[in-house]
């Protein structure tokens, strides 16, 4: 375990309760959450002086009891008061009511009798057994103040009167009133009793406090006290009074967030503290219990934001507090350093402060457990200095403040106010934030150019693409072991010396001409692609589609386009192929047959119908220079015509039937025999189909 410690002003400040590792969790979300606090340290490692010590939203106000054994507070939501015991260190009970609390003081010496100013205009009166009494008042109240000698209980509020409530009789008595205005909703804020004459007074929301005699019930006098107009930015009232045992010394807080220190023999006060927030002061106690230097009595003020304490006296300051949640109410415990916190968030907070005064007879174990579980030390840290070596004293021409006040050495340097270094830095570089703005320009270029991709290969002037593949290879092998964002460097070959000469000598430059590089090296045909082919059964069709007077769609459904496969993007086979003995030759042309869309039956239709209507010689000399010809019928067969030798006339198509064409005069050249007459009659069994392969087969073999 540890202790969450601060050291302002080099005076240890425990916190023993509320401090981030005590931060109070539900019971439903303690068991959901279990086995992660078990790895929580903080919550581990949490210090509880009293269990319990909390409300379910926030504490309102906090009071102990004069015994020194219980201690009392309120808060809400709901509305309730619990009753701390110091012998069990625990809660001893709570007690539910029915508005929020205003102020609370305890009439006995232990917890049993008490009385509330609600929210709601009403006092109650609470038992050991619980609720006793109930009544209201005319306005809303403010503070309570009890006289012991006459049994008046004072009740201050939003109205220019004090309200006397007797205990003794059990009714009220006739009123205090006051010199402030009640228009406005102005009224008496605040009432304290000083312990010595029992003289009372109350701070007023007209900034002036007035002092009454009890005894009289009569005004003794008005106090009006002062603050610079360049303080004062709107009205001044009285937020908080308290008198000290001796009698004389009264502190004043002011709703500006002053403490005034005066003597209550003259007007004018002593000192003027500021807690320099601008908020009202809420709570003022005179601490006796100190072990300071001098052991003089110190003054507990506070405000929503902090607690400072400082000399009686002189009013040096001794420490402050800063908690994290807003303040609402602080209980120094008599003759100790220890102190309660109520506030805005659900713990109230416990100070231990040794140099305040020792702790409690009921815990007594914390000054050997403030020692023994006290965190690590840290050094003071001056937020408000500037470490400076002497070579930078010498940069800033400060070496004539070496040796007074200004600089305190520290090790091999000095500590000097940041704000005296900021104005010496300015007068000798005048444009160093001009040069720290470039400078952070440079920097924030350079980290968005350092991610952009970059081309960082360097080629030689020899082989370039042989170098391009290594190196794009070497990169791509990098990114796969290391990532996609490891760098991309030379290396291998590259950088090896006995390869330089591949890269530099024009003697070692790769031919990519030659088979062996081909072979090594597969590339896809430059050719132009061939052209189509068509078979004479597709042009017949063609013809007589042309020749109708329906349209070319129904014909060209029929149609079947023969074509080779194309070299390029769509990674078909090449038109090339490659061997060692012969080298690269012409792929022998596969047929592929595709059903014609529409569209491109419709543009092939006149190319059909201008084949069709030339005569037969003309189409053989025109295809003469193809190597092979390949066509198939819409049947399903396939005949294959090609030229022996050169010359000759061409024969005539026979005589129609299943001799057609087979004919074709054998004097001079080919027979001829390549193409059918236009006349498809003739006798034969079998049908048309039958008729038609059997004159193509016995053309094929003429022609052999």
């Amino acid at each position: 375990m540890s202790l969450q410690v601060q050291n302002a002003n080099n005076v240890k400040i425990y916190t023993v309760s509320g401090s981030k590792g005590s931060r109070s969790i539900p019971d439903w979300l303690a068991r959901r959450n279990k086995k992660a606090l078990k790895n929580d340290l903080e919550w581990r490692h949490r210090i509880e002086l009293i269990q319990d010590f909390e409300f379910p939203e926030a504490s309102l106000k906090i009071r102990t009891t004069r015994d020194g054994k219980y201690v009392m507070a309120t808060g809400v939501y709901k509305p309730q008061m619990r009753v701390y015991e110091y012998s069990e260190m625990s809660m001893k009970f709570d007690r539910h009511t029915d508005a929020e609390n205003v102020d609370f003081q305890i009439l006995s010496d232990d917890w049993t009798k008490t009385v509330h100013l609600q929210s709601d205009r009403s006092i109650e009166f609470q038992a050991q057994g619980g609720l006793h009494f109930k009544t209201r008042i005319p306005k809303f109240g403010r503070s309570l103040t009890y006289h012991y000698p006459s049994c008046d209980l004072l009740v201050t509020g939003s109205s220019n009167e004090i309200y006397r409530l007797n205990l003794e009789q059990g009714r009220f008595l006739n009123s205090l009133v006051t010199d402030v205005d009640p228009t406005g909703g102005n009224g008496v804020n605040c009432g304290e009793i000083n312990p010595a004459h029992l003289l009372y007074g109350c701070g007023t929301d007209a900034g002036t406090v007035e002092f009454w005699d009890l005894r009289v019930r009569g005004r003794v006098g008005i106090l009006a006290p002062s603050l610079p107009e360049s303080v004062l930015s709107n009205s001044l009232s009285i937020s908080a009074l308290k008198f000290r045992d001796d009698g004389l010394s009264m502190a004043v807080g002011t709703s500006t967030g002053h403490v005034l220190m005066y003597d209550l023999r003259s007007n004018v006060p002593i000192y003027v503290k500021d807690h320099q927030y601008g908020f009202p002061i809420k709570s003022l106690t005179f601490h006796e219990g100190t072990q300071g230097e001098d052991g003089r009595s110190k003054i507990v003020s506070a405000d929503c934001k902090i607690i400072k304490i400082w000399d009686r006296e002189n009013g040096k300051n001794f420490t402050s507090i800063e908690p994290t949640n807003d303040i609402n109410d602080v209980c120094v415990v008599d003759n100790s350093g220890l102190m309660f916190v109520a506030n805005e968030g659900i713990q109230m907070q416990s100070y231990y402060i040794p140099s305040l005064g020792p702790a409690p007879k009921w815990c007594s174990f914390l000054d050997n457990l403030t020692e023994e579980l006290e965190e690590n030390p840290v050094q003071n840290i001056y937020d408000d200095y500037k470490f400076v070596t002497r070579k930078e004293l010498s940069s800033l021409a400060l070496d004539h403040l070496v040796g007074s006040a200004v600089l305190k050495p520290y090790m091999h340097g000095f500590f000097i106010d940041l704000r005296l270094y900021e104005k010496a830095k300015a007068i000798a570089n005048p444009f160093a934030y001009t040069d720290y703005r470039e400078r952070e320009a440079k920097e924030k270029l350079a980290k968005e150019s350092g991610s952009r991709i970059r081309a960082t290969m360097k080629l030689p002037k020899v082989n370039k693409q042989l170098a391009t593949k290594m190196m794009l290879d070497e990169a791509k092998a990098r990114r796969k072991a290391g990532g996609s964002d490891a760098p991309v460097a030379e290396g291998g070959a590259l950088k090896d010396n006995r390869f330089a000469d591949l890269f530099t000598n024009p003697d070692f430059q790769v031919d990519e001409g030659t088979n062996e590089f081909k072979l090594l090296n597969p590339v896809q045909s430059t050719k132009k692609p061939s052209y189509r082919i068509v078979g004479d059964d597709e042009i017949e069709e063609a013809s007589e589609a042309s020749n109708s007077d329906g349209s070319d769609v129904d014909s060209d459904e029929d149609l079947i386009r023969v074509s080779t496969y194309k070299s390029g993007n769509n990674k078909k086979k090449s038109d090339q192929i490659t061997s060692i003995r012969s080298g690269i030759k012409d792929r022998k042309r596969i047929p592929k047959m595709e059903a014609l869309k529409q569209q491109q039956s419709n543009s092939s239709a006149p190319v059909l119908k201008s084949q069709a209507q030339r005569s037969f010689a003309d189409r053989v000399a025109k295809d003469r220079n193809t190597a092979n010809t390949i066509s198939r019928s819409s049947s399903g067969g396939m005949e294959m015509t090609f030229n022996v030798g050169g010359g000759g006339r061409g024969g005539r198509g026979g005589r129609g039937g299943a001799r057609g064409g087979s004919r074709g005069g054998s004097r001079g050249g080919s027979r001829g025999g390549s193409s059918s007459s236009s006349r498809t009659g003739g006798s034969g069994s079998g049908g048309p189909e039958r008729r038609e392969r059997r004159s193509a087969g016995r053309n094929t073999i003429r022609n052999l």
